[in-house]
C-alpha cells in the first residue's frame, strides 16, 4: 500500500482519477495497527477500481491539520479530490467496503 506524506497529498490523493481511500495512522496507535490488514485487504481486493494510501499523522502535520484529524484512526474517502465520507476509530473491512460500494456506484 502506497505510503503518502505533506508532499505527495495533493497529487496522489486530490488530483487522483480514482476514488482514494486514506488511512491515517501512527505507528503507536493499537487501533490503526489493528485495522491495518482490513485495510491492506481492501487496498487489494479494490485495485484498479479505488486506490487506498497511507498518511503517517506523526510525521505529516500540515495534511493531518488541514482534515482536522483529532482521533486515529482515521479513514477517509474522496472521490474529484473532495472529501466525501469518513470513519472515525476502529472498524471492520465490510464497512471499508460498504461506503467503497456507494462511492463507487
Amino acid at each position: 500500500m502506497l505510503e503518502v506524506n505533506d508532499q505527495t497529498f495533493e497529487a496522489e490523493v486530490l488530483k487522483s482519477k480514482q476514488p482514494v481511500l486514506v488511512d491515517f495512522w501512527a505507528a503507536w496507535c493499537g487501533p490503526c495497527r489493528m485495522i491495518a490488514p482490513a485495510v491492506e485487504e481492501f487496498s487489494r481486493d479494490f485495485a484498479g477500481r479505488m486506490k487506498a494510501v497511507k498518511l503517517d499523522v506523526d510525521a505529516n502535520h500540515n495534511t493531518a491539520s488541514r482534515f482536522a484529524i483529532r482521533s486515529i484512526p482515521s479513514l477517509l474517502f474522496f472521490k474529484n479530490g473532495q472529501l466525501v465520507n469518513q470513519i472515525i476509530g476502529a472498524c471492520t473491512k465490510s464497512q471499508i467496503v460498504a461506503i467503497a460500494e456507494e462511492i463507487l456506484g
